[in-house]
């Protein structure tokens, strides 16, 4: 029997290069704490949704465009994103991407970020900053789970591939680019220190003509 793999749900992961990586990650970090410190309406939000952590996703979520460091970090992340989308096969002629949001996120041992997607967004994903040993990884869920009507267990052996969820651990300078309709989320972890990661969206647009 000819047996065809259909409908693939990609995700890309890849080392940033070619920079001074461990002293842009350290700025990034100092950076993300000064931000948690000192933004209240972010704190407010985290106490509310982010238990033991901070994201500044309720506050301030423009980033690239108010700090010259996460504007840097955009610049590094834009080709990524576009040899992202050619890996799609969408038809981007005459269309621009352009990062849209870009929040910091500081988690500590237990916080929880809950299953969620991106929408009105495109192409997501998360830049990691710092990684403790032991950090929670990004766990994405098989996007047709819902559809899945009177069907046994997965075997325990299953491929990767065939699994309900599927967790992809990051260090620092690991970028994870997915789309934003596939559902995410990180589970909590015991470990020391802080998980930093600054997370974003892109959306596409016309080029402009004039």
């Amino acid at each position: 029997m000819a047996i065809r793999a259909l409908f693939p749900t990609l995700v890309g992961k890849e080392k940033l290069t070619g920079f001074e990586l461990d002293r842009f990650n350290q700025a990034l970090a100092d950076e993300c704490r000064s931000l948690a410190a000192s933004d209240p309406a972010g704190q407010r939000w985290s106490a509310r949704h982010y238990l033991g952590g901070y994201t500044s996703y309720g506050s301030l979520d423009r980033l690239h465009l108010v700090s010259s460091l996460f504007a840097t970090l955009r610049r590094r992340i834009d080709p990524r994103v576009r040899a992202f989308a050619r890996a799609l096969h969408y038809d981007l002629a005459g269309r621009a991407l352009v990062m849209t949001d870009c929040w910091a996120n500081v988690m500590g041992a237990g916080t929880v970020h809950s299953l969620h997607l991106h929408p009105s967004s495109f192409i997501s994903g998360t830049y990691y900053v710092a990684v403790p040993r032991g950090a929670g990884s990004l766990k994405f869920e098989d996007p047709r789970l819902s559809c899945h009507m009177a069907t046994p267990p997965r075997r325990a052996d299953a491929p990767e591939r065939f699994r309900a969820f599927v967790s992809v651990a990051a260090r620092a300078g690991d970028l994870v680019l997915f789309e934003s309709w596939l559902r995410h989320e990180v589970p909590p972890a015991r470990f020391s220190g802080e998980r930093i990661s600054i997370s974003f969206n892109y959306a596409w647009t016309a080029k402009d003509r004039r």
